[in-house]
Formats: structure tokens, C-alpha cells, sequence
């Protein structure tokens, strides 16, 4: 942990990451409060993830400073993890005077950087409010409710995400649509990503080949599904290429259990760039994760998501994402219709994911804080 200096007179907010979605969400707000001279900021990393394809190097691609602080809090269970961070949190907060706290998304890191903010009188800013799946099994779905309900200024990327808050009696006043500040790392960057060269790296060709993303215990601990699920892939990949960046959780249950990969080409983790360039040259995306379900929709490459809910409907009706379940048969024949059709023609066009949100995200949060402070001396 490294100490800094607190001399300055301006509103003080502590960035919070520690997954890798919060760097890629994080890094465009970040950028826009460093434009405005009004609010002074810090970063702490709470070292949920820790594998350097999964963390450090995503500070540089998306050019974040080093962190103020680190928790190096690693692995363990959902309880170990929140503690850790809770903790974390905690003291930094006590050691150093910030007005707020901004945390993004729905990981473990989101939930207790926000709790600890709370229980001091420390604003709380929740980038990414409001999204819902409705289905309590999933760990984020608790972590995403609770957080709003801790939150004093929701910044929500979709008019859905404001419904579900208003439906849930937040008032109406802590809640900003600002759009998707994901989609601004994306563009941003989308070139830079494209001259990496990763897609020939892999032995493979533009257009030609099936992304798969999987990492859920819902699917990873299921033994039995998870071998079912790589068969299915393996009968895809006799039809296209599968290339399959295995997440350190999947990893690990492959290996103990010695399941087969078949016609599945298993590779490391990539860094932000290379998964970019990677998804962006996908014929098809097969994924559990939220975030993946919003870059493909940008980018316009169908997307089928192997899981039973989403918290991010918007990319099913707007975008380029199909809800599939959690069913190997179902997923295999959904790709086969997929790859029958050929490829959209355009990108679709979701409101306010249009590269800008960090700029509306920098605004709200310049706007609310002088109110916070002023409310909190009463005046």
C-alpha cells in the first residue's frame, strides 16, 4: 500500500478495481474526471484478479495509472474475498480523506469497497447501476442489488436499468442514465487491437473461426455439464475453428477432472487488446460473461449466451445476443443455425453507447459531489 499525498482542495474520489470488466468500465471515467479540474482522484486495486493477463496489464493497454493503493486481496471464497477487500477498504478510507467511492459492476470487489464507504458516511457512486437477471443463484446478481441499495449516485448505462431501480424505490434523483462506458474502451481502442496480429497468432483466420468464453461455477463445478458443454464445442469445432481462452477457474477443473477437449483449441488468457482482436474477428461468441454479451453487440458479432438469465437484456433486443440456456444440445443447435446465416451487414445502434458515456459518467459525478458536501455541513 503506498501512501499519498492529500494536500489538494478539490473533491476526492477513490476508483475502485479489482476484476477485470471494473478496469475496462473504470478506465474511460477515470480519464474524464483527470480532463476536469474540479475532482481529484486515486485508484485502488483490490487484486481480486491477480493473473497479469487478467489485471496488471489491462492498466497499461487502457493507460491507468499504477495503483495508490493495492490489497493484493488474490483468490479464495465469495465470504474470504469480500473480507478481504471490506477490510482493505476500510483502512484506506480511515487513513486517507476521500469524499467518495466509485465501484462498477457486480464482483466481489464492487459489493465490499461499497459497504466499507457506507458504513464511514462515505458517498458511494455505483458505475453501472440497475441491471438485474433476476436469478438469486448468481453471486453478481447479490452483489449488483446490494450495491444499489448502498449507492448514493446510479449511474445506469440503459433506460432498463433505470426501470428496475425505480421499480425498486430508489429515488428517481440518485439515478443517471450516462450509457456504457465498456463500449468507450472498445472504440477507443478497437484499433489499436486490430494491428495486434492476435487472430494469425492463434492459426487463424478473420471470419472464420468460433470465440468461446466460460467460466461460471454453475457451469465450471458441474462435471457432468461442463464435459456434456465440450462435446457440443467439439462438434462445432468440426465445422469451424473453436478457440477457447480458459479462465484459471476452468482451467483447474479441466485438469482435475482430465476432461477431453476434443476439436477445442484450450489457450491462456489473453490481455484486453489480443481478446479484442480476437472477438472482433469471431464468425460467432459463446460466453457466460455479461461484458462479452455487450462488447459482441457493439461490435456487431452474434453472440450466444449459455447461460438461463441476463442482466443485460438490452443486448438480446438491440443488439447481437441470443440467450441459448444452459443446454448442450440446444447450444449446439443454435450454433448450427447461426453459422447457416451469413454474418450482420452493419453494427447495431444501442442509445448512448456511442463511446461517450465516460465524459456523461465525469458530469453526474462533478455535479452530485458539491451537493454531497454541501449536505453533509449542513448548509
Amino acid at each position: 500500500m503506498r501512501l499519498i499525498d492529500t494536500g489538494g482542495v478539490g473533491p476526492r474520489v477513490l476508483l475502485v478495481v479489482g476484476a477485470r470488466p471494473n478496469f475496462v468500465k473504470v478506465a474511460p471515467v477515470a480519464h474524464a474526471l483527470r480532463r476536469r479540474d474540479e475532482v481529484e482522484t486515486a485508484l485502488l486495486h483490490t487484486g481480486q484478479h491477480y493473473n497479469r493477463n487478467l489485471s496488471d496489464v489491462f492498466l497499461d493497454q487502457l493507460d491507468l495509472p499504477p495503483p495508490d493503493f493495492h490489497l493484493g486481496v488474490g483468490s479464495g471464497s465469495h465470504a474470504e474475498q469480500t473480507a478481504g477487500v471490506l477490510t482493505g477498504t476500510e483502512c484506506v478510507l480511515r487513513e486517507h480523506p476521500f469524499d467518495a467511492v466509485l465501484v462498477a459492476g457486480d464482483v466481489n470487489s464492487t459489493l465490499a469497497a461499497a459497504l466499507a464507504a457506507a458504513k464511514l458516511g462515505v458517498a458511494v457512486i455505483h458505475l453501472e447501476a440497475g441491471l438485474r437477471s433476476g436469478d438469486w443463484s448468481m453471486p453478481e446478481e447479490i452483489n449488483r442489488v446490494l450495491t444499489d441499495r448502498l449507492s448514493d449516485l446510479l449511474l445506469c448505462p440503459s433506460a432498463d436499468a433505470v426501470d428496475n431501480l425505480v421499480a425498486e424505490g430508489i429515488p428517481q434523483e440518485r439515478v443517471t442514465v450516462v450509457g456504457n462506458t465498456m463500449i468507450d474502451s472498445l472504440f477507443r481502442l478497437e484499433a489499436a487491437a486490430t494491428q495486434r496480429g492476435a487472430i494469425e497468432r492463434l492459426g487463424l483466420s478473420f471470419g472464420e473461426f468460433v470465440l468461446v468464453t466460460l467460466h461460471r461455477p454453475m457451469l465450471v463445478d458441474d462435471i457432468q455439464l461442463l464435459n456434456a458443454t465440450l462435446n457440443a464445442l467439439s462438434s462445432v469445432g468440426r465445422t469451424l475453428p473453436v478457440v477457447f481462452p480458459v479462465h484459471p477457474r476452468t482451467r483447474a477443473r479441466l485438469g482435475a477432472q482430465g476432461l477431453s477437449e476434443g476439436c477445442v483449441q484450450l489457450v491462456d488468457p489473453l490481455d484486453y487488446l489480443d481478446f479484442v482482436c480476437v472477438m472482433r474477428g469471431a464468425r460467432l461468441v459463446i460466453t457466460d460473461s455479461g461484458g462479452v454479451q455487450e462488447e459482441t453487440s457493439a461490435l456487431g458479432v452474434p453472440c450466444l449466451t449459455y447461460r438461463t438469465s441476463t442482466e443485460r437484456p438490452i443486448t438480446v433486443t438491440a443488439g447481437t445476443n441470443r440467450l441459448v440456456g444452459l443446454d448442450p444440445p440446444t447450444l449446439r443447435e443454435a450454433c448450427e443455425e447461426v453459422l447457416s446465416h451469413p454474418p450482420p451487414l452493419e453494427r447495431p445502434r444501442i442509445p448512448l453507447w456511442d463511446g461517450a458515456a465516460g465524459d456523461r459518467a465525469a458530469g453526474a459525478i462533478a455535479g452530485f459531489l458539491p451537493r454531497r458536501l454541501a449536505h453533509a455541513k449542513g448548509l
